[in-house]
């Protein structure tokens, strides 16, 4: 199944305390949860928090369902991009 990448802006997500990821997470795992129900197989993976954007990594089987959960879920979804080709420091060996 494809990896995306997903660029949320969110300006001072640098800021925001854990309450309130907590509740954007649990947000995130109600919408996924809703759409698994309906058969598409989705995952959120993990996400990384900059000052002003999130980069959010996913599992899902195409384009469209990654921006079906930001519509429902009311987040900003930015750009997403399919995952060609994970690298690492031992490709390098």
């Amino acid at each position: 199944m494809p990896r995306y990448l997903i660029e949320r802006t969110l300006p001072n997500a640098g800021q925001l305390s854990a309450a309130e990821w907590q509740a954007i997470a649990a947000k995130s795992n109600d919408v996924l949860g809703d759409l698994r129900q309906r058969g598409v197989a989705i995952q959120w993976d993990h996400s990384y928090v900059t000052e002003n954007a999130l980069v959010c990594v996913y599992v899902a089987p195409d384009v469209e369902s990654i921006r079906e959960h930001a519509h429902r879920g009311g987040f900003p979804c930015d750009t997403v991009r399919q995952v060609d080709t994970i690298i690492g420091p031992v490709t390098g060996e």
